[in-house]
């Protein structure tokens, strides 16, 4: 039989042609090899990009994480009880993307942006990645206003600044989250929009943190990123990247925000289970090589734009628990690194009744005291001094009874600065109470007053003089100074008060 050259040639071409096809297959399509633990690993996919969507069968997503020479490796962002192996993988073109805008505010969504409150679908204006570069430097300007956090010890000692990074660190059940809370709670009228994002926490406790956001209000200005304990690692691993997302939305916009992280020592948990499912190396405590990495390319998203740039700005609060009080293991050394710095509690301060269990001599804000307002500044100086002057000798004087008076007055002085730092929960103060209450003690008009009676004599004195000589609070809060004449007429005011409460009792 002769073969005749064009029957030769056509079928050349339909090999060509089909040789095409399936090239195009390996390159935007795939087929499962392996899975399990939330892991799959898939053949072929030539042309995926780190971080990728991919799309398997029954509406389940997974992520590219690991790209090799003949497979990819993506973790699966949804339970993968129904993929198989010889499933095939569609690539999507493009990253993982969360919803953003002002249809999130007061919604409780999970770590993808889907709503998990039970009150309807979110309309939202568009999505943006969650991986995202950082602003540069060019676009940043200097940290220039306060956060108020309404906590007298925070504001007057380690204040915080718009665009500020500052950690949050301490044993478990020593109040970090409390402080996290009240300063979401004191944003409201203040035009600050906060970012809650619960990373690895029970359901029942961001619940029980959602119902007091609501009783205060402060839901109105929230969005809370729920990816709790019960979730799998990879929603653990992208949360906090979805919620600066969501916040840069707003910072680019011009507005201010707060984001709090609570807290990154278990999202570096889940990215630990997940880089060991991955076959990537362990390093020290069995944390991959790029944990510092991992969150410092989240941190530096947070930033206070120019005004070329809109001015908005994004403020952190990344929460880390230690163990037994040792800030120097690898991931609170590591965060420390990171941030602008720390705000330190501990169990012993926290036992003792001082709450919030702040320790001043641990904590700093390398940042905060340029963007203090001036008042605060002023009224506030010298009071981290007079602590660690007060806690040196407090240790000294257990050793011997016999002290001299100059410093029975110093551990006196001491002590009563420390009572008047405490504050109760969900009570933060504005910041006309905090400058008068420190006022007060730094002249030194409480020294004379028991333990208990400092609480009821400040509260007692801000009510007089809210009362009374309502233009020293009008003046603190429209100026932020301290003038001369302010001075003279709050320590006339405070002599004045105290002679009349001796007259009455």
């Amino acid at each position: 039989m002769e073969i005749k050259p064009n029957e030769i040639s056509s079928l050349i071409k339909e090999q060509i042609k089909e040789f095409k096809n399936t090239a195009e297959f390996s390159s935007d399509l795939g087929t499962v090899v392996t899975v399990g633990d939330g892991i799959a690993v898939i053949y072929g996919l030539r042309k995926c990009i780190l971080g990728e969507l991919l799309e398997f069968p029954n509406d389940v997503f997974g992520m590219a994480m690991n790209l090799e020479e003949d497979s990819v490796s993506a973790v699966l962002l949804g339970e993968g009880n129904t993929i198989k192996e010889g499933d095939t993988v569609r690539r999507t073109g493009k990253v993982v993307e969360v919803p953003v805008g002002d249809g999130l505010l007061g919604r409780v969504v999970d770590a993808l942006g889907r709503p998990i409150d039970g009150l309807g679908a979110i309309k939202f204006e568009k999505t943006m990645p969650i991986e995202r570069k950082a602003p540069s430097i060019m676009q940043r300007e200097s940290v220039n206003q306060p956060l108020e956090t309404g906590i007298k010890c925070i504001d007057a000692v380690i204040p915080i600044g718009k665009g500020q990074r500052e950690l949050i660190i301490g044993d478990r059940q020593t109040g970090k989250t409390a402080i996290a809370i009240d300063t979401i709670i004191n944003q409201k009228g203040k035009n600050v929009i906060c970012v809650y994002c619960a990373i690895g926490q029970k359901n029942s406790s961001v619940a029980s943190i959602v119902d007091k956001l609501k009783n205060y209000g402060a839901m109105d200005y929230t969005v809370v990123v729920n990816a709790s304990a019960s979730e799998i690692a990879p929603l653990l691993y992208i949360a906090p990247y979805s919620g600066t997302t969501m916040a840069e939305y707003w910072m680019y916009e011009g507005k201010d925000v707060l984001i709090i992280f609570d807290d990154l020592s278990k999202h570096a948990v889940s990215y630990r289970a997940l880089s060991l499912l991955l076959k990537r190396s362990p390093g020290r405590e069995a944390y991959p090589g790029d944990i510092f990495y991992l969150h410092s390319r989240l941190l530096e998203r947070s930033a206070k734009l120019n005004k070329k740039n809109g001015g908005g700005s994004i403020t952190a609060l990344p929460i880390v628990e230690t163990l037994a009080g040792d800030i120097s293991a690898y991931i609170p050394t590591n965060i420390i690194s990171i941030t602008d710095g720390q705000i330190f509690l501990t169990t012993d301060l926290f036992n003792a009744g001082q709450r919030p269990a702040i320790d001043t001599g641990l904590s700093v804000s390398r940042v905060g005291s340029a963007a203090q307002f001036k008042v605060m500044k002023k009224v506030s100086s010298s009071i981290k001094m007079d602590l660690a002057n007060y806690h040196e000798l407090k240790s000294f004087a257990q050793f011997g009874s016999d002290i001299d008076e100059s410093t029975r007055k110093i551990i006196n002085h001491g002590h009563i600065l420390e009572e008047v730092l405490k504050q109760e929960q969900y009570a933060p103060y504005s910041v006309d109470r905090e400058v008068i209450e420190i006022f007060a003690a730094k002249y030194g008009y409480l020294d004379v007053l028991k333990d208990v009676g400092v609480k009821p004599f400040l509260n007692d004195l801000y009510s007089y003089i809210s009362k009374f000589n309502k233009n020293i609070i009008n003046e603190i809060n429209k100026t932020h100074i301290l003038s001369d004449e302010l001075e003279a007429e709050m320590k006339k005011v405070i002599e004045s008060y105290i002679e009349e409460k001796k007259v009455l009792n």
